[in-house]
């Protein structure tokens, strides 16, 4: 297995996310947010659409209106729906309610806690952390610290997606069969459950951003 210094390849596919959208006016994101929580309640009772029209009696294109966010649902229409989907109305506007919150760590004011690489010598500082956010999806940023006490051995493996952004030293990184070698300016974006971590410690010490996300009802990290 030799070290990969593969540059990142053009997506095959061009990306939906823009990360300067403008959302919509307020008046309706209520719309966008009824029509969020239909879908999502749906999905977790395994409905199709057809499904939840044979249930309330609503039309397969009135209900795509709805989770879409392209209509505003009268109050009769939201009764039929909380009674067929087993919630009750107010369950519709909890996203839109739902304040939005924001995290601010100062320079070295990272939160030290304990990951299975801690009894390695892996120091992890986490940079923010935000429960029960909107988007779905849990998202965990560290600065990750190895010196002359780390250890090289512990592989981890866990669910989600996970980014590397090198700071500082240079790091040997294994991901699956493949080695990497991690200089400052670096970065290494993989599928978290294959088996990763240090390979070779090669300048001390090393300093590297770790991001790692995953959907909230799992759990990540090393």
């Amino acid at each position: 297995m030799t070290e990969n210094r593969k540059s990142a390849s053009s997506p095959s596919h061009i990306l939906s996310q823009d990360p300067h959208a403008v959302r919509e006016p307020r008046e309706n994101n209520l719309e966008m947010a009824i029509g969020h929580e239909v879908r999502l309640y749906r999905k977790k009772l395994g409905l199709t659409v057809t499904d939840l029209s044979a249930a309330t009696g609503m039309s397969v294109g009135m209900l795509s209106k709805i989770e879409n966010g392209n209509i505003s649902p009268s109050l009769t229409t939201l009764q039929a729906l909380s009674r067929a989907l087993g919630v009750p109305i107010t369950a519709f506007f909890r996203r839109f309610e739902e304040p939005r919150r924001a995290t601010f760590v100062k320079a070295g004011e990272g939160m030290n806690i304990e990951r299975r690489g801690t009894r390695a010598g892996h120091q992890y500082s986490l940079l923010g952390h935000i429960d029960n956010n909107t988007s779905g999806v849990t998202v965990e940023p560290y600065l990750i610290r190895l010196t002359t006490d780390s250890d090289v051995f512990p592989t981890f493996q866990h669910e989600g997606m996970e980014f590397l952004y090198m700071l500082e030293g240079e790091v040997v990184y294994r991901h699956a069969d493949q080695l990497y070698r991690m200089e400052p300016g670096d970065s290494l974006f993989f599928d978290a459950d294959a088996p990763h971590g240090p390979e070779e410690l090669v300048k001390l010490p090393a300093l590297y951003l770790s991001i790692i996300s995953y959907p909230q009802h799992g759990g990540g990290g090393d």
